[in-house]
């Protein structure tokens, strides 16, 4: 592949008010498009839309480092340093995480912090950064 470019998300929202809020006010995603039904997000440059649904997404969990990973879920690989204050603004905002941050594989081959919380509609997000973004696919 030559150059990264933007990928296109769309996920189910139970409330598209609340779900916009989350996004918008909480995460800081500037807003795109949107109608009565949907609303685009700039999410670190990536296009990413949340839809009214019936229902949303069920998820299960797979058990990593003893913990619960939410399955499915998305987010997006910040540098070390936006991860870090993302991670201080989302616990000053009373977020209930999944998975509190933490970091993994610590002075290891693919060091990398993590942290795991659901919007208000129940679709779980990861954020995580790597000590060395060239140990992203690292075995």
């Amino acid at each position: 592949m030559s150059s990264l470019r933007p990928f296109h998300l769309a996920v189910p929202v139970k409330d598209l008010s609340e779900t916009r809020a989350f996004y918008r006010d909480v995460m800081g995603f500037e807003e795109g498009r949107s109608s009565d039904k949907w609303v685009d997000f700039n999410f670190f440059g990536h296009q990413f839309v949340i839809h009214m649904a019936s229902s949303s997404a069920e998820s299960d969990t797979n058990p990593v480092d003893g913990k619960a990973v939410p399955v499915p879920h998305f987010g997006v690989v910040l540098n070390w340093e936006d991860w870090e204050n993302l991670s201080a603004k989302l616990k000053s905002s009373e977020i209930e995480f999944v998975i509190e941050p933490y970091v993994r594989f610590e002075g290891e081959v693919g060091e990398q912090a993590t942290m795991f919380f659901k919007d208000p509609s129940g679709n779980a997000l990861e954020f995580k950064a790597f000590r060395n973004d060239s140990e992203i696919f690292s075995k």
